[in-house]
C-alpha cells in the first residue's frame, strides 16, 4: 500500500480583533433601533383606545380600550429594539477592541 500524499495546509491567521469595519454595522443597528422604537410608539398610540361619553349634569364618563395585538406588537418591536442596542454595542467594542495582556504574564498581586 502506499501512503496518502502530504498535503500542505495553509496556516489561518489568527482571528483579528480590531475590525473598523464593525463601527458602520454598529451604526446601522443604532438607526434601525431608533426605527423600531418609533415604530413601537405608533403601535402603542394605535393600541390604547380613550371613549368619553357625555352624561348630563354630571361629568362625562370616560374608558379606555387597550387592543392587545397593537400593544403586543409594541412589546415585540421594544425588545427587538433592545438586542439591537445590545449588538451594536457588542460590534463598538469589537470595532474599537484591543488585545489585552499576554496570557503567560503573571498578575502583579
Amino acid at each position: 500500500m502506499s501512503a496518502a500524499p502530504a498535503v500542505d495546509t495553509p496556516a489561518t491567521p489568527a482571528p483579528r480583533l480590531h475590525q473598523p469595519a464593525r463601527a458602520l454595522v454598529a451604526v446601522g443597528e443604532v438607526l434601525a433601533a431608533a426605527a423600531l422604537v418609533a415604530l413601537a410608539v405608533w403601535c402603542w398610540h394605535r393600541g390604547v383606545l380613550r371613549y368619553s361619553y357625555p352624561v348630563d349634569g354630571r361629568a362625562p364618563l370616560e374608558s379606555t380600550r387597550y387592543l392587545g395585538n397593537w400593544i403586543g406588537g409594541a412589546v415585540g418591536l421594544g425588545t427587538a429594539a433592545g438586542a439591537l442596542l445590545l449588538d451594536a454595542a457588542r460590534q463598538t467594542l469589537l470595532a474599537v477592541g484591543t488585545r489585552g495582556r499576554e496570557q503567560g504574564a503573571e498578575p502583579d498581586v
